[in-house]
């Protein structure tokens, strides 16, 4: 990589490194939620995605990147079949506030297009990670 640029790139090797990507992750989803565009790309699958790359970013601070993104995807799949047993949407009726939280957290409608956002996330975050680290081994050569 040029010198110029070198400065100029976050790296995530540390877990300090990953602790600040996760909240700027969870910044940009709250402000995807938001603001809205009309496109529900970015109005919805966006938050979606970011979603995912906060799960990947939680488990990164665990495990190796290969692993995170089968563990993060595992979960994410995980928690939208949850969808199906119909047990958050009967959670967002709740009288007690945190009850509803978490059904909003976990989503109470299934969508195959959500797997998909989900799995772009992890991809895009995982690509990421994965670069940067054969960059460093390119560079130590």
């Amino acid at each position: 990589m040029d010198s110029y640029y070198e400065g100029m790139v976050v790296r995530l090797r540390s877990r300090l490194s990953w602790v600040f990507c996760i909240v700027g992750i969870i910044a940009m989803g709250i402000l995807s939620r938001v603001v809205h565009t009309g496109l529900a790309v970015f109005d919805k699958y966006l938050g979606d995605a970011l979603y995912a790359t906060m799960v990947y970013g939680i488990l990164r601070l665990l495990s190796r990147a290969a692993a995170s993104a089968v563990c993060a995807m595992v979960v994410m799949t995980a928690i939208e079949l949850f969808q199906l047993t119909m047990i958050p949407a009967h959670m967002l009726a709740s009288e007690h506030l945190m009850t509803r939280i978490c059904a909003r957290l976990m989503g109470v409608e299934f969508s195959f297009l959500d797997l998909l956002a989900y799995g772009v996330g992890i991809g895009c975050i995982y690509l990421v990670d994965s670069s940067q680290r054969k960059g460093e081994e390119e560079s130590a050569v």
